[in-house]
């Protein structure tokens, strides 16, 4: 069977030996084989051991899953970690970022997609970096962090941005970018950061795209919002009851969250079948968080959750294939 996994982390060595030339945060350490990621004066750290960085060894696991399966490699949470460089740094950070996707798309032809890191905090560096990440790199998707240098995703400087991925027809995928939220979420091994910090802060992101207009202005920007929507279809009544004082909106609240399209790493079936009642089993693409999850688990979780024949096939291939512009897969 054809799967896309949407949801697949690989890191270029290049762009943490980059920083690790840095004296001020964000910089990179190295701990024997892991690179150590500091991006808050260091009491705030992602640490990344060798699976982060070995693209052929990714890409022959899945293979051990018995499916032909493509991968959407996203930012994950470096897409906000670069707008803390100062904005020079930042664009060509990006760049070099975005041209080691593209090269590993043609190295890989039809079977690793790569999206666009875009620093956020010139406008007009935004605008322009997308552009060529989309025309000239040919990279599939727009990685959107929860900040944007000083402002938050919602700033008013942005709307060109969002213009700009309109026009050129690529999805924004809302990851959780881990900067927000602080001292709340530390504690218990990072378990709590882990299981409702990174949904809080992905689900926020969401709701001030909505609140703010962005999706009103721009109706046919289409956003994946990873981890199965975080907490929003949830709580989409909640939102609905408590957002009557919102102007601006020509529609409920959760009729914009409705047209967004949601990943399916959620390791569990019941957030699954949730997700394709709220959204649509058009609406959801599949996805596993490698290396943070195993595909082999996020198969099993998609068998427990019973989907129909139909819409599995939507779910496992065909939405991705419509919405990221991936055309007929290459002959392997």
């Amino acid at each position: 069977m054809r799967i896309i996994d949407t949801h697949f982390h690989w890191y270029p060595r290049s762009h943490f030996e980059r920083l690790r030339r840095r004296a001020t945060y964000p910089r990179v350490e190295r701990d024997g084989d892991d690179y150590v990621y500091l991006y808050n004066q260091g009491r705030s750290n992602l640490r990344l051991p060798p699976v982060w960085f070995d693209l052929d060894a990714a890409l022959a696991f899945m293979d051990e899953t018995g499916h032909d399966t493509a991968v959407v490699c996203t930012t994950g949470v470096l897409s906000g970690l670069v707008d803390q460089l100062p904005p020079e740094e930042a664009v060509d950070v990006a760049i070099e970022y975005n041209e080691q996707m593209a090269a590993m798309q043609q190295r890989h032809p039809g079977r690793f997609y790569g999206t666009a890191m875009i620093p956020l905090q010139a406008t007009a560096e935004a605008v322009r970096l997308t552009e060529q990440a989309v025309n000239q790199l040919r990279l599939h998707a727009v990685n959107l962090p929860a900040v944007a240098g000083e402002d938050l995703i919602d700033a008013g400087r942005l709307d060109p941005f969002y213009a700009q991925v309109e026009h050129l027809r690529v999805p924004l995928i809302v990851h959780p970018t881990d900067i927000l939220y602080g001292e709340v979420l530390h504690g218990y091994e990072g378990a709590v950061h882990l299981t409702i910090g990174r949904l809080l802060d992905s689900s926020l992101t969401i709701l001030r795209l909505v609140f703010s207009g962005v999706l009103e202005r721009h109706p046919d920007l289409n956003v994946i919002h990873t981890h199965a929507g975080g907490l929003l279809p949830y709580q989409a009544g909640r939102i609905d009851k408590n957002s009557r004082a919102v102007t601006g909106l020509s529609d409920r609240p959760s009729a914009y969250l409705k047209r967004m399209f949601v990943d399916t790493v959620a390791p569990q079936a019941l957030t699954i079948r949730t997700a394709v009642e709220f959204y649509g089993a058009e609406k959801v693409v599949y996805g596993t968080d490698y290396p943070c999850w195993d595909p082999r688990a996020a198969l099993r979780v998609m068998e427990e959750a019973q989907l129909g024949p139909e819409q599995e096939a939507m779910v496992f291939a065909r939405n991705a294939e419509a919405l990221l512009g991936l055309g007929v897969p290459a002959a392997r």
